[in-house]
């Protein structure tokens, strides 16, 4: 008789939901390792409705997943043509990341130090582009 012990590993895991507007979706290839996905998302923060001026947080993002990774690349042509692709989304695993500025800029010099939200995207639950509801998660 044989006995099989079977681990599963456990996670803490730090998720982000908001909605933003997806941009700069570009393909990355590191010196180690494989291509990725990336692009960035303007989340939205602050009062919401008519007349309200709503604050952007921006977060740079790994793409993950097959879901994720095939509604991102299907609006590629919408944030290339200028449209407004505004998503439902999960992020995972935020980190800082900073870097140098390369050129003098309306708030920062050439040579300045800046910082850069990080972030997995790891689901989108939703896509409207121009208003219009492209995709939408029907699990709850």
């Amino acid at each position: 008789m044989t006995t099989q012990t079977s681990t599963q590993k456990n996670y803490f895991n730090l998720h982000t939901t908001g909605i933003g507007y997806l941009s700069n979706i570009r393909t990355v290839t590191p010196k180690k390792g494989d291509e990725f996905l990336a692009c960035t998302i303007g989340a939205l923060i602050g009062e919401a409705g008519e007349g309200a001026k709503a604050e952007y947080r921006y977060f740079d993002c790994k793409v993950v997943g097959e879901a994720a990774i095939d509604l991102v690349n299907r609006a590629k042509a919408s944030v290339e043509a200028d449209k407004k692709v505004l998503i439902s989304f999960v992020l995972a695993d935020l980190w800082t990341d900073t870097f140098t500025y390369q050129k003098d800029g309306k708030n920062h010099k050439k040579g300045d130090t800046g910082v850069m939200l990080k972030a997995r995207l790891i689901r989108i639950k939703s896509v409207k582009i121009d208003g219009v509801v492209k995709y939408k998660n029907q699990k709850k």
